[in-house]
């Protein structure tokens, strides 16, 4: 039990979990970049490869609906070093295969392996720490997550200039087999009191947790936040190869810019901590819309690369705002099931992403620049009504309590 470890052991537990934490990012976005080459090498279209990432982020979201009452019966540690040995085994047979069914199958398997493997890591600072520690960490968490998408696609980008798409995958195995070895041997257990696995009582915290609008509006946001930054990661890299005439270079410098634009916001959000919440929120919507219109107008003369990705860099880092935002606020609602708590957050944010995902998908080719600033238009219209209704709704309550 890491509670009566070591502060050295804690320690290292804890860096550990922060190297775990990226995982998602890099399962997701290390191979964008290669998502031409793969639709080429397969033989089929793009609209199959964006299916690749539909399926890891539905299952990835559902699994963690139900993988959160689980860890908090089950506890955090075996679970996960089971679900590294999977997410291992699973990237080396997608490296191996030509069948774009088998892809999706095991990008669906991938999905429920990081569901286990990040909710308990969610979980596990919760467990260990308290106050205005607890805080500090769950702060960071957000911040160490954009590591992923900072640095997988721009590595992707490389490993597909040098190999081929399959080396992405071979990485993913190895990255996956690194933690499962160091969390062997240098992590543990957290969960002190494993709660039994009631489905009554189970139902039952999920009814109260749903029927607390101001936390299920809060999720809401950080699905559509994460749903802004999708539109990039689903036609960036085709419309960078064929409309901008790109390699799959410059599509991994570009996705680590706009990784770091996540990873900015998330600072900044961290920095005014304690600026008032609800007008930060405003703010930082309203702005995302007045860029993603602009850049929509100056795209009908600009028809540059790097004019698109400064707009984006900038309407990133609005989204990367209100997630830290947000997230931070859901994670301390519910202390007591932050399993739970944790699994039904991230289940919510990502169904709502993959929902995103798949209709920006299916809404018509997106082929050039322009096909992705109306897009962007439309994501962060729907972003900014969800943040007006839970400013709203804070504002009734803070009224009435007064």
């Amino acid at each position: 039990m890491l509670q009566s470890a070591s502060a050295a052991r804690k320690r290292f537990a804890t860096i550990l979990a922060f190297i775990c934490i990226p995982l998602s990012g890099f399962i997701t976005d290390i191979y964008l970049p290669s998502f031409p080459a793969m639709a080429k090498d397969l033989g089929v279209s793009a609209d199959k490869i964006q299916l690749t990432l539909t399926c890891f982020f539905m299952s990835y979201g559902f699994s963690q609906m139900f993988v959160g009452s689980l860890l908090d019966s089950l506890g955090r540690y075996r679970p996960a070093l089971f679900s590294l040995g999977v997410l291992v085994v699973s990237s080396l047979l997608i490296g191996v295969t030509h069948n774009i069914t088998l892809i999706c199958f095991l990008r669906i398997v991938q999905g429920i392996a990081t569901a286990f493997v990040i909710v308990g890591k969610r979980a596990f600072f919760v467990d260990l720490y308290e106050g205005e520690e607890r805080k500090h960490y769950l702060s960071y968490l957000t911040i160490t997550w954009s590591l992923g998408p900072i640095v997988a696609p721009f590595l992707g980008g490389f490993l597909q200039q040098l190999f081929n798409w399959q080396s992405n995958f071979y990485f993913l195995a190895i990255y996956a087999c690194m933690v499962f070895f160091l969390e062997l041997f240098f992590s543990g257990e957290t969960l002190v009191h494993k709660k039994p696995l009631e489905l009554k009582k189970i139902r039952d915290n999920y009814a109260h947790m749903l029927s607390n609008s101001t936390f299920l509006l809060g999720i809401v946001i950080l699905g559509l936040s994460y749903s802004v930054v999708m539109v990039f990661n689903i036609a960036g890299p085709f419309v960078i190869e064929n409309h901008f005439h790109f390699n799959s270079v410059v599509i991994g410098y570009c996705t680590l810019i706009l990784g770091f634009s996540w990873m900015i916001g998330g600072i900044v959000s961290k920095r005014m901590v304690n600026a008032a919440f609800n007008r930060k929120l405003m703010i930082a919507g309203f702005t995302q819309l007045f860029l993603t219109v602009m850049l929509f107008a100056t795209g009908m003369v600009m028809h540059e690369l790097w004019w698109f990705v400064l707009f984006a860099f900038v309407i990133h880092i609005c989204s990367g705002f209100l997630f830290t935002n947000l997230f931070t606020h859901s994670m301390l609602v519910f202390p007591q099931n932050a399993g739970l708590a944790s699994g039904l957050m991230g289940g919510v944010v990502y169904v709502v992403t993959s929902l995103s995902s798949y209709i920006l998908s299916q809404t018509g080719k997106m082929a050039t620049a322009q096909d992705m600033s109306i897009r962007y238009v439309v994501m962060s219209a729907i972003l900014t009504c969800a943040v007006l209704a839970v400013v709203r709704m804070r504002t009734a309550k803070t009224v009435a309590m007064a």
